[in-house]
């Protein structure tokens, strides 16, 4: 008599709150809070200390958290935890991409007026690369950049009235965020994060560069 044979049972799907987070994950995230702070819903550390917990997360998990007692986290649309579709929904504009700072045996230098997205992505491999927000233009209430030096040096300048925040490490290199806390709870906030190999990462303030006006461009931006 033969038997026949019983398939292999299947790997468990992995839970939704087990996905990586993506980059429109922690978007999504961040502007729940803005709006909650905005609101009056969180104060200013709260606010701070949420914020640095979504660039921190490395899966929907974590974030869920972060904004479970909101009530934007609870409105309708597709949850934390779903997956980032692959094409926006109708009627929205997608997000543009990062931009990218690359040198390879080579200097690659972002300075004076620009527009600084909400993501920057840097990248030295034995060469340098210079990125100086003293004079940018911010659009977003929170600029994310990812540093990554091997053999190479990432110099990065704010202005004095933004927050500076850091996550990363180096490995024989050295990584140096000189946090701090802008005086106005709504200002921008800079976060870098990263890591140096045999390399160095460096983020601190521009003395004697401010956002001018900064309440006006508070107002025209973030309002």
């Amino acid at each position: 008599m033969d038997l026949q044979k019983r398939p292999e049972p299947s790997a468990p799907a992995a839970e939704p709150t087990d996905l990586r987070a993506s980059d429109a994950d922690r978007d999504r995230i961040a502007d729940i809070l803005r709006e909650a702070l905005a609101e009056g819903r969180l104060d200013a550390d709260e606010h701070a200390e949420r914020i640095d917990g979504v660039y921190r997360a490395k899966t929907v998990g974590e974030l869920e958290p972060l904004v479970r007692d909101l009530p934007g986290a609870h409105a309708s649309g597709p949850s934390v935890a779903a997956p980032a579709p692959d094409q926006p929904a109708p009627g929205t504009v997608p997000p543009l991409p990062g931009e990218n700072l690359v040198a390879v045996f080579s200097s690659t230098t972002r300075r004076g007026r620009w527009r600084v997205g909400r993501r920057t992505h840097a990248y030295a491999v034995f060469g340098s690369v210079e990125i100086d927000l003293s004079e940018a233009i911010f659009e977003y209430p929170q600029v994310y950049i990812k540093a990554v030096s091997v053999f190479g040096s990432v110099d990065i300048r704010v202005p004095e009235n933004v927050s500076l925040r850091g996550s990363g490490g180096g490995i024989l290199g050295s990584f140096d965020v000189h946090g701090m806390d802008a005086p106005e709870p709504e200002a921008p906030v800079v976060y870098v994060d990263g890591a140096a190999v045999l390399g160095s990462i460096e983020a601190r303030p521009k003395r004697g560069k401010i956002i001018a006006n900064l309440e006006k461009h508070l107002r025209k931006h973030f309002g």
